[in-house]
């Protein structure tokens, strides 16, 4: 009898389309992870994700994932190209030629696009990708299916055809995880250079009070912890960047352009001085928000060295992996808090934070002000140039807004008697005058303030409440010191913030 090796089943052709992109994906995630300078070839294609799609995206996946929304666009970006294999692999062999042909272009395209890319890695991730996909795909497809119609119906036979494909996924899947975890420690084997150095005393330090006067568990710190600290921006991978080779450029509409050393700004006289920032995409009582001891430069400093040419009415902080964000001038101009900033809380940034330097403006959002790693401060027009957001829909000035949270009680049922209400309020830049608390819609109660280093940061709240049983909603609100009351309209994080007041339901029992 003749042995014919018969066509593999749509449904196995299926697994093995995806069996075989994800041996792909993992073999171009391995070897584009040797350049340890450069993007990784899923970071890149989630990076041009981001930047095709994010104004529509952004607040969606902030909501839903919090600080993971990279995480989930990662692994996103696994299940849909494992998803549109499985789909051709299933169809016709020219519908699967043309999805693998479209996933090469628009792979290395997204890579070789990205700023500290090399286009010679990305040539040889795609092309070990496909060879490894391509093998695997065909392998599994043909290796475990019947040899001859005599197989279909020899005892026996099924169960190892199905047990030798299930064989050859496992190892698969196995090889492909072993490989993409390998190349993330390789990727990520130069030490974290932020660690190992050191910083100067700053000149200027505004102190911050032991002891705010509101201890309660549960309550946010005064000084947000680093770990603790939000991280909310477009990079994918984090930039890691060798302070001896970094300079920060500060050009545009100035008379005398100026190139800083990472040795030079450190030697700078510097300040330090505890500010509370916020993400534009904080929901109202979102935890998108928080304050650190942020020490460097004055940015109004550096400009005056450079000699602003009095036409220029933005500011551009340009980041090492292309994103930019735009301020007025008169921002930084204005004896606010705005700093070329190099240490968090005692420390060098954190990478994740902007190392080596990134900058911290008191009382904008940070889409618009907030730079990471930061290379270049260019002088401009506020009609020449776009933040990366703006043109996505984003408001260009974004003052951050008048807001309050709480944090106490956190839990939704609590025995009748003194139950604390705490949280904190913020409207950098202007400071809090007071906090009120209502239970069910009645008065407003006047909370006790902490102590605080300036208005540049959120305050501390407390209110004792004697609580009866029975089911009920706490609401807050603040005042700001030009007396501006929060407003309870709710409105949206798009296009430059959120409003309303936070409130918590719950059980006395």
């Amino acid at each position: 009898m003749t042995l014919n090796r018969s066509e593999p089943s749509r449904t196995r052709r299926s697994w093995a389309g995806a069996l075989g992109a994800t041996a792909a994906l993992a073999v171009g995630q391995f070897v584009s992870s040797i350049d340890t300078t450069g993007p990784t070839l899923i970071d890149a294609v989630g990076s041009g994700f981001i930047d095709r799609f994010a104004a529509v995206l952004k607040d969606l996946a902030v909501a839903i994932f919090g600080v993971h929304d990279k995480t989930a666009l990662i692994v996103g970006v696994w299940a849909v190209a494992l998803g549109i294999a499985a789909l051709a692999a299933r169809s016709s062999r020219t519908v699967e030629v043309s999805a693998w042909t479209a996933a090469v272009i628009i792979g290395l395209g997204a890579f070789v696009t990205r700023p500290e890319s090399s286009v010679v890695v990305g040539i040889a991730a795609t092309t070990f990708a496909v060879i490894a996909g391509a093998s695997v795909r065909w392998f599994i497809a043909r290796t475990s299916e019947p040899t001859s119609l005599d197989d279909t119906i020899m005892p026996g036979t099924a169960t190892g055809n199905r047990r030798q494909f299930l064989t050859l996924a496992g190892a698969t899947v196995a090889g492909s995880a072993a490989l993409v975890a390998l190349g993330r420690v390789i990727h990520e084997r130069t030490p974290t250079v932020a660690k190992v150095l050191g910083i100067p005393e700053p000149g200027t330090r505004v102190d911050v009070p032991a002891d705010t006067g509101i201890s309660v568990e549960g309550l946010s710190d005064y000084i947000t912890p680093i770990e603790d600290f939000y991280r909310i921006d477009t990079a994918l991978r984090v930039p890691r960047i060798d302070p001896a080779s970094w300079t920060l450029t500060i050009d545009g509409m100035v008379n005398q352009p100026l190139t800083i050393g990472y040795d030079a700004l450190l030697a700078e006289e510097a300040v330090a001085v505890p500010v509370t920032i916020a993400c534009v995409s904080n929901q109202i009582g979102g935890d998108l928000v928080g304050t650190a001891i942020w020490q460097g430069v004055p940015l109004e400093r550096v400009l005056a060295r450079a000699g602003v040419d009095p036409a220029a009415t933005q500011i551009i902080g340009h980041s090492s992996d292309g994103f930019t964000a735009g301020m007025p001038t008169a921002v930084a101009l204005d004896g606010r808090t705005a700093l070329i900033a190099y240490a968090m809380n005692g420390e060098p940034l954190p990478e994740r934070h902007g190392f080596p330097a990134r900058l911290i403006v008191a009382g904008l959002y940070g889409y618009v002000s907030a730079t990471k790693w930061l290379t270049r401060i260019e002088l401009t027009t506020m009609e020449a140039v776009d933040g990366y957001w703006i043109p996505r829909g984003w408001a260009k000035q974004a003052p951050v807004k008048l807001a309050s949270r709480i944090d106490v009680p956190s839990r939704g049922t609590l025995d009748a008697g003194t139950v604390p209400i705490a949280g904190v309020a913020w409207a950098p830049d202007i400071g809090i005058s007071a906090v009120e608390v209502a239970i069910d819609d009645g008065p407003w109660m006047l909370a006790t303030l902490g102590r605080v280093a300036s208005d540049d940061t959120w305050v501390q709240w407390l209110l004792p409440w004697e609580a009866m049983p029975g089911d009920h909603t706490i609401t807050v609100r603040a005042i700001d010191r030009d007396g501006l009351v929060q407003t309870d309209e709710i409105t949206a994080v798009a296009p430059d913030g959120a409003t309303g007041h936070h409130r918590r339901r719950i059980t006395i029992r």
